[in-house]
């Protein structure tokens, strides 16, 4: 099993998704992390310069990040863990978090800011996902 989790620092989980510059991937085998690994990660950043869709920078009538640019760049947001079964992330847009489940792999949004501590609550079935935290 992989477990991604973004982060700032390769420490903790930043507390926003698209901000976040890199993933920390860890490989998992008999509930042991076996590997951590830290991969690129596209994010507000690298799409500053693209249009936001017809309905502005707020949005679609869905609400914001639901608009079909938006949700191109989810997905290429989540090509670099597309071999990762869940993403950890201390906050993200309700469409990030949609986009995510459509491409095969469960976000989690979490308190728990250690990589590590949370990767074992995962595994453990003690992590909690906090979805009033998407925005």
């Amino acid at each position: 099993m992989k477990i991604a989790a973004v982060s700032e620092d390769g420490v903790t989980i930043s507390p926003h998704f698209g901000r976040a510059p890199f993933y920390v991937v860890l490989t998992v085998k008999d509930d042991r992390i076996i590997l951590h690994e830290k991969r690129d990660k596209l994010g507000h950043a690298q799409f500053a310069g693209e249009p936001h869709g017809e309905h502005g920078p707020h949005g679609s009538s869905h609400g914001h990040g639901f608009e079909p640019g938006s949700q191109n760049r989810h997905a290429r947001m989540a090509e670099t863990i597309a071999d990762c079964d869940v993403l950890l992330a201390g906050g993200m847009g309700a469409a990030a978090y949609e986009g995510l489940w459509h491409v095969g792999i469960r976000p989690l949004v979490t308190d728990v800011a250690d990589i590590s501590e949370a990767v074992k609550a995962y595994l453990a079935g003690t992590l909690t996902d906090h979805v009033e935290r998407l925005h």
